[in-house]
């Protein structure tokens, strides 16, 4: 056991390091698949209802729910409607913006400044995501009915889409620490410089 603890204890350093490449991992996966007709209309639900974002669309909000696309399945009328509404254009930019995010904090390996800016953003672009817990309906569990009353439903019942967005949490913690060890070592360079 001693010897498992020194070893954590010794490896802080490359454990952030870890972290920074998860975090590349997941904003170059996820960003890439933004040009991707399915990834691009699934975002539609939580950028349209959020005050942050809706503004990049030019349809109304609730109209979006009558031109879904199944995941695997093409329906021309609605991908047309997602053309007219911006869905392609924003989630390119969206897309962009999320790999670009992922390859600054992956630098903070090898550059200090970068990898600082990196983190922060990683932390900024999550607590974009986190609000989605306010402003998407589709986070929660709906109450379709049944056979019976569905007793597990709304808040704070989350659905798959809910689960996805709370994981953020996670990245925002990260993308701090990878910020807090580059600025440490900026910190601790120019004290020896």
């Amino acid at each position: 056991m001693k010897k498992l603890i020194k070893f954590l204890a010794n490896s802080q350093s490359h454990f952030i390091n870890l972290s920074r490449i998860s975090i590349f991992v997941v904003m170059v996966w996820i960003g890439g698949l933004k040009v991707f007709q399915y990834e691009a209309e699934g975002i539609v639900p939580f950028v349209v209802h959020s005050p942050l974002m809706s503004f990049f669309y030019t349809k109304e909000v609730p109209e979006y729910q009558d031109y879904k696309n199944p995941e695997g399945k093409t329906v021309q009328k609605n991908v047309d409607w997602h053309k007219a509404n911006n869905t392609y254009l924003f989630a390119y930019g969206l897309g962009a913006l999320i790999v670009l995010i992922g390859l600054l904090t992956l630098m903070g390996i090898w550059f200090d400044k970068i990898g600082m800016i990196g983190g922060l953003l990683t932390f900024g672009m999550s607590i974009v995501t986190l609000t989605f817990l306010i402003t998407t309906p589709e986070v929660y569990v709906p109450n379709l009915g049944g056979d019976f009353p569905t007793p597990e439903y709304g808040f704070p019942y989350l659905s798959a889409a809910g689960r996805l967005v709370l994981k953020d949490i996670i990245m925002l913690a990260a993308g701090l620490i990878c910020a807090a060890d580059s600025a440490k070592r900026i910190l601790y360079k120019e004290r020896w410089a």
